[in-house]
């Protein structure tokens, strides 16, 4: 690679490349640009307004990572362009950064559905990406004011002496977890440069509900369930079966968190809470065998006992006993479990959501490098950009696919 150019000003300190984030994306990019570039990388920084580097990595998977997925494809993943992510996708797999992990003597274990976990703790993978990434200069709480384009290069503002650098690297993330620093410096940036963005909002996040369906969530706070969340209809319908977690201010739980990175303000989502069942056939059949059970006891069948109280209770059945219930009330009681509709106000917004939806706009990014078309030497990874993975070790890997992706071709240049 090309020495610094020659419109620095005399006396700014000069770099070949600067990375701002020293999260998942920002250290797997600095590594993977050694890695590949060998002497040819001249100098890299990373910058980060945190004390510690890694720190998302480090309370991920209940502080055990959830680093992949082996089930990652790019329809895991809500953009605005759901094709964008292919590219980068295909260019660094899961089985790459197992790779990686084994080499680095990391023991690992798989559970549902393709994620993987360390056996021991997510500061493995933390150590793993700071070793790997020798001979780049780390710089931590260093806040960064803006960038500004000088001539081929970026002039860098920190609160101490500017930065020149060939290229900048922005692996800021979005506005989730903000106790952990998180700020939309990324997103200020995207805009200096006249980039689009899809708004940004918290995703995978528990969702907040008015009185009418409190007054059922509240009395079961803490009561976990299967059950298969919906959103939309017909080939917009999206639906995850898992875990359902009741709160005070809602609902929660796995199902839940992945639903919300789907929905928008005013829309409906769809609870079933047994979804191997026709509950209403099934207390038809029941009433038929006797009926003296009553109805909440029925219940229990398919739910746990305060859940089927509950939802006798709010049909005004507690106590009641099967046999006097028609055919109509079973039908209601049914579709109350099967096709539980509910309208949700909110969500926890930034403090609990996991990660942010939105970000910079695609379109003004080359898939393959992640480099801003309209300004070369500008690269834009993570989470800041408007690709956003299921729950389940998908937004570490778009980090590790997209660092390496823009890694490439810095190494390439």
């Amino acid at each position: 690679m090309a020495s610094a150019p020659e419109f620095y000003a005399p006396g700014m300190e000069q770099v070949d490349t600067v990375i701002l984030g020293a999260g998942a994306a920002g250290l797997f990019c600095a590594g993977s640009i050694l890695r590949q570039a060998g002497e040819r990388a001249g100098r890299i920084i990373v910058l980060d307004h945190a004390r510690a580097p890694g720190e998302k990595i480090r309370i991920s998977g209940g502080g055990r990572c959830n680093f992949t997925n082996l089930a990652t494809g790019r329809d895991r993943f809500v953009s605005g362009n759901p094709r964008f992510a292919a590219s980068a996708l295909a260019g660094f797999t899961p089985g790459d950064f197992v790779a990686l992990v084994d080499r680095a003597g990391i023991a690992w274990h798989e559970k549902t559905l393709g994620q993987l976990f360390c056996d021991g703790s997510a500061r493995q993978v933390i150590d793993m990406l700071l070793h790997r990434m020798r001979g780049a200069e780390l710089r931590l709480g260093t806040a960064v004011a803006g960038v500004e384009r000088a001539g081929d290069g970026f002039v860098v503002a920190t609160p101490g002496e500017p930065l020149a650098a060939r290229r900048v690297v922005v692996a800021t993330g979005g506005k989730s977890i903000p106790k952990m620093g998180a700020t939309g410096i990324g997103y200020d940036i995207a805009a200096r440069f006249g980039l689009a963005l899809a708004e940004p909002r918290a995703g995978l996040v528990p969702l907040t509900f008015a009185q009418q369906d409190l007054d059922l969530c509240r009395p079961l706070a803490g009561l976990s369930v299967a059950a298969e969340v919906s959103h939309g209809a017909g080939r917009r319908r999206t639906s995850f079966r898992d875990g359902l977690l009741f709160t005070h201010r809602g609902l929660s739980g796995p199902a839940i968190l992945q639903i919300s990175s789907f929905w928008r303000p005013g829309e409906e989502i769809a609870v079933d809470l047994a979804p191997d069942a026709d509950v209403a056939a099934a207390l038809r059949e029941i009433r038929g065998q006797g009926g003296r059970m009553a109805v909440a006891s029925a219940l229990t069948r398919w739910l746990p006992a305060r859940l089927a109280e509950a939802i006798a209770a709010e049909a005004g059945l507690a106590g009641a006993r099967l046999a006097d219930q028609g055919n109509a009330t079973l039908d209601r009681l049914g579709a109350r479990v099967n096709r539980w509709a509910l309208r949700p106000v909110g969500t926890e917004g930034w403090r609990t959501a996991e990660v942010t939806v939105g970000g910079v706009d695609t379109r003004a990014l080359d898939s393959r490098s992640m480099q801003v078309k309209s300004v070369p030497g500008l690269y834009f990874i993570g989470e800041v950009v408007d690709v956003t993975g299921w729950l389940g070790g998908y937004n570490f890997q778009w980090a590790w696919a997209s660092a390496h992706a823009a890694a490439r071709a810095i190494a390439a240049g």
